[in-house]
């Protein structure tokens, strides 16, 4: 192999993200060795020019830069524990969902076996894998990010070294990730509500876009008056949004719509506004959040 010829790459774990990981590799011209539990799935793979290992002990030990793609670290150390032994010396990067503390645990386990440890995450679809604009960011031992930048670099090309803290990755990956759900049931719900008029939810696609548009811009200015603590030039007041909840009773009543999933979150309005945040801006709701540090 000459010095500037691809890496060999290990990518164990080959769900619908794994598939693509290894995909991109193999289409990188990265030697590329795949296991999966399912060893069918690493077909398709092969097909492109994988090789497929038989025992996740081989998997590990093909190649330096080992990248698992699981659901969990729960998960990820079950599958790698056959295969302690040959982490030793090795470069192993997770990218997989998990808290904070898991990937705490996590480092100090694959460490323990002699690896340089790097966590990560994929914010995107596996459709995406691969593109220049495709976000991956990165936590835990500087050097493997360094070394394998290039390699890493083919799975997205906005690649992210968030700092040597292994938990790093993990923390964003939930901080960003929390927004997934209420915005996707959000989305649902009003699907739910143009179909009770017969309308088709595909309808409100080009304006739910232009809505998440919106909501992307203002991002930066909540960013700065949280950080800065005030909240006194509302532009969209916390008073606002709890007028604005009566609204989701009435479509109820007209539509049939479950909107309960949403009490919660008018309880955090009413909190703060019982909090005198009335008149501030609705990112205040983020000291109503906060719980108080436990005492000693």
């Amino acid at each position: 192999m000459t010095r500037d010829a691809p890496p060999p790459v290990t990518v164990i774990g080959l769900g619908s993200m794994g598939r693509a990981l290894a995909g991109a590799f193999v289409g990188a011209g990265h030697p590329t060795t795949v296991w999966n539990r399912t060893p069918a799935k690493a077909a398709p793979l092969v097909a492109k020019g994988a090789v497929h290992a038989r025992a996740v002990e081989a998997a590990v030990g093909a190649s330096p830069l080992v990248i698992t793609c699981l659901t969990t670290f729960e998960d990820t150390r079950s599958a790698l524990e056959p295969a302690a032994a040959a982490l030793s010396g090795r470069a192993l990067v997770t990218l997989n969902s998990g808290s904070p503390a898991g990937a705490r645990a996590m480092a100090s386990w694959a460490t323990g076996h002699g690896a340089r440890f790097l966590a990560g995450a994929v914010k995107n679809v596996p459709e995406a894998v691969g593109a220049r604009d495709t976000l991956l960011y990165y936590s835990g031992d500087r050097s493997v990010f360094d070394e394998y930048g290039t390699t890493l670099k083919v799975l997205g090309g906005d690649t992210v070294h968030l700092g040597d803290e292994t938990d790093l990755a993990a923390l964003y990956e939930m901080a960003v990730g929390a927004m997934l759900l209420p915005a996707l049931v959000g989305f649902f719900q009003g699907a739910a509500a143009v179909q009770a008029r017969g309308l088709e939810a595909s309808s409100m696609v080009r304006f739910a876009g232009k809505w998440l548009d919106m909501i992307k811009s203002l991002l930066p200015v909540y960013a700065t008056e949280i950080d800065s603590g005030d909240y006194t030039d509302a532009a969209a007041s916390v008073n606002l949004f709890l007028a604005g909840a009566a609204h989701d009773v009435e479509l109820t009543k007209e539509t049939n719509v479950d909107v309960a999933w949403l009490a919660p979150l008018h309880d955090l309005v009413e909190r703060a506004a019982a909090a005198g945040h009335g008149d501030h801006s609705i990112a205040a709701l983020t000291e109503v959040l906060r719980k108080p540090a436990p005492k000693a």
